[in-house]
């Protein structure tokens, strides 16, 4: 019940942000808001504020939305309606959503550094004042191999081998290597309590030479920074994080024009959820990283120009800009209509792809969340 609530608020979050950055835009802009939903219709709830603005809940909660007056084109000849508003008032409310959840992710990860956030770190970085915690954990593993067998789950810590502490991933590593016959003790931190798993290593395709436990490993320590230095360090990470995504979704789309299939996981709603649990297990300060995370990702997804979304609203935008008249507003609402259906439908597969991807244990995996 924690994690579906933890989920849902992480949901609302988001779109919130997302939603009221083009919902504060307008307003200023001297635009009028017909209704600001969270979900999409059919309506479950709706008020009327005194700002003469209906306040919805809807039935899909897959996002939310802000409808002005003339965003579909019409009422052009009216000073409070979207579609009069010069052509950089447009820009910057279609644009305002992405860049609140540019800031909200900012903010999350500026206030996690200023409270000790967990990251990435080198074997060099161990013994720097700022850095304390440090630990190996697991990223990943591998299906069907000797780690999954033995019950060994993302999220784990490894303490110790054969009752040799481990500090670093190297020295983990340099371990297995030259134990790779015998059974091992690994003891392991999981919610705070300490277990013991006995594990063989095996060969594996797609790892190193020799045998392994099929675990994907990171070194991680909690990064504390003064409040000046924490805002920097925010804006660092959200300027390099951007970068991966953008690069990781140029990837993607090369791979499936060049017909490389996709090579990266998507998840949908029901992935999310359950990688959710897996946060909230681990504590609040991954949970504020996860939705900056998540902040980022939604901040990308919606620029890119595709019917529909934010990008694809400015990439007509820019189009009306260079035929220096109109767009056939028939025309362009089928486009984003089209997107739409087209979006809810690669929603439809991604959630299904989930459920394939969790197998025969996907309901226990899942029922502690509905």
């Amino acid at each position: 019940m924690v994690t579906v609530l933890v989920f849902i608020l992480i949901l609302s979050i988001l779109i919130l942000a997302h939603e009221f950055g083009h919902f504060l835009t307008a307003k200023k802009s001297g635009v009028k808001i017909e209704e600001f939903g969270i979900g999409f219709p059919p309506r479950i709830w709706g008020k009327k504020g005194k700002d003469d603005i209906i306040y919805s809940v809807n039935a899909i909660p897959l996002g939310g939305f802000v409808k002005l007056k003339g965003e579909s084109g019409e009422e052009r000849e009216e000073e409070d309606s979207f579609s009069h508003q010069p052509a950089r008032i447009r820009a910057l409310i279609l644009s305002a959503g992405v860049l609140m959840n540019v800031i909200l992710a900012y903010v999350l990860f500026s206030l996690g550094f200023m409270f000790g956030l967990p990251v990435s770190i080198s074997s060099e970085q161990i013994d720097n004042p700022e850095v304390r915690g440090v630990k190996v954990q697991i990223v990943g593993v591998a299906k069907n191999s000797a780690a999954e067998q033995a019950g060994i789950k993302t999220g784990d810590q490894i303490l110790s081998v054969d009752g040799q502490e481990i500090i670093t991933v190297e020295q983990f590593q340099q371990y297995i290597g030259q134990n790779q016959t015998k059974e091992l003790d690994v003891r392991l931190s999981r919610n705070n309590k300490e277990q013991e798993m006995k594990v063989t290593p095996q060969e594996m395709e797609g790892f190193a030479e020799g045998k392994v436990l099929g675990v994907n490993l990171i070194q991680t320590g909690i990064v504390r920074y003064g409040f000046f230095r924490s805002w920097y360090e925010g804006l660092l990470a959200v300027g390099n994080l951007l970068i991966v995504i953008i690069l990781a979704f140029y990837d993607l789309f090369k791979n499936l024009i060049l017909g490389m299939g996709v090579s990266v996981d998507l998840s949908g709603p029901v992935g999310v959820a359950v990688m959710t649990g897996q946060v909230v297990s681990l504590g609040w300060v991954y949970v504020l990283q996860f939705i900056a995370l998540l902040s980022l990702n939604l901040a990308v997804i919606n620029f890119l120009p595709f019917p529909a979304l934010d990008g694809g609203r400015f990439l007509f935008l820019i189009i009306e800009k260079f035929r220096r008249r109109p767009n056939n507003q028939k025309i362009e609402n089928l486009f984003h209509n089209i997107g739409f259906t087209l979006l809810m439908l690669l929603i439809v597969v991604i959630t299904y792809r989930d459920i394939i991807r969790y197998g025969g244990s996907f309901l226990e995996k899942i029922k502690g969340l509905f």
